[in-house]
């Protein structure tokens, strides 16, 4: 099974070499890895990075883009591969976790989409926010495309999805500054199921202050719930149910930030 694995990458210097080193170290017999790097012209470190693991990155594209979303569709329309991901360039993979999904989508060939457990980690990579890990993981055994248009409880970097799946849905909407993952993720389940991979977690989502969703959270539930709207229907049980549920989580995230603020300001 040949997987693409793409890492948008703009500034991104900090944590890049964490992330491109959990990728190439993806490796095990029957499995083979494309590896491809879209930097939106960095000034950074990260050239620097990038030019030390040349031999290492099938791919590596430097131009400017219009985003993220914009530099994750450039890697798909290069990505050769039957199994499709993207990882930011401060989230990491966990070992083997290729192989294991591998084996999850060898055992479900029915399944367009593919997702495990994703801790959150800080800048430290010590893991944090727990508590809302749990909470996600609690709609686990519940999994369908229902239950995910009432709430994002799936973690991006531990999502994987078929080919097929790809094909039928499309690229990532560039016009949403920070939902775009979910969309998308809204529109492969129209391909098939999902299937999890149990057990140990596969990736792991690195929180910082500088990060998408550190920085646009408020509109990030409201791109969310504007998606669950359009994909449901407006008058949707699973839309009326997001429509609350967002609210929820923008209080809960108001009142970390709060907390945050007040900690800087003792």
């Amino acid at each position: 099974m040949r997987f693409s694995i793409i890492t948008p990458n703009y500034n991104g210097g900090r944590f890049l070499e964490q992330t491109i080193s959990s990728v190439i170290s993806q490796t095990s017999a029957g499995l083979e890895l494309e590896y491809i790097v879209v930097d939106g012209g960095s000034s950074d470190c990260s050239h620097e990075i990038l030019a030390r693991y040349k031999g290492k990155i099938n791919q590596t594209i430097i131009e400017k883009d219009r985003g993220p979303a914009n530099a994750i569709n450039k890697g798909l329309a290069l990505a050769s591969g039957e199994v499709l991901a993207w990882l930011n360039a401060d989230d990491i993979y966990y070992p083997d976790t290729l192989q294991r999904v591998q084996q999850a989508l060898q055992n479900h060939p029915e399944a367009a989409i593919c997702f495990g457990h994703c801790p959150i980690i800080d800048a430290q990579s010590k893991e944090i926010r727990l508590g809302i890990t749990r909470f996600k993981e609690l709609f686990y055994p519940l999994s369908s495309r229902f239950t995910y248009q009432c709430i994002n409880y799936l973690s991006q970097p531990s999502l994987f999805f078929r080919r097929s799946a790809f094909a039928q849905a499309g690229f990532l909407r560039e016009d949403l500054q920070a939902a775009w993952d979910y969309d998308f993720i809204l529109r492969l389940w129209r391909s098939g199921g999902a299937v999890q991979v149990p057990n140990a977690p596969l990736a792991a989502f690195r929180w910082h202050e500088q990060s998408i969703s550190g920085q646009h959270f408020r509109r990030q539930f409201q791109e969310e719930y504007e998606a669950a709207q359009a994909d449901a229907g407006r008058l949707a049980p699973q839309t009326l149910l997001h429509f609350f549920v967002r609210w929820g989580i923008v209080g809960m995230y108001s009142l970390m930030a709060w907390k945050r603020t007040y900690s800087k300001g003792q």
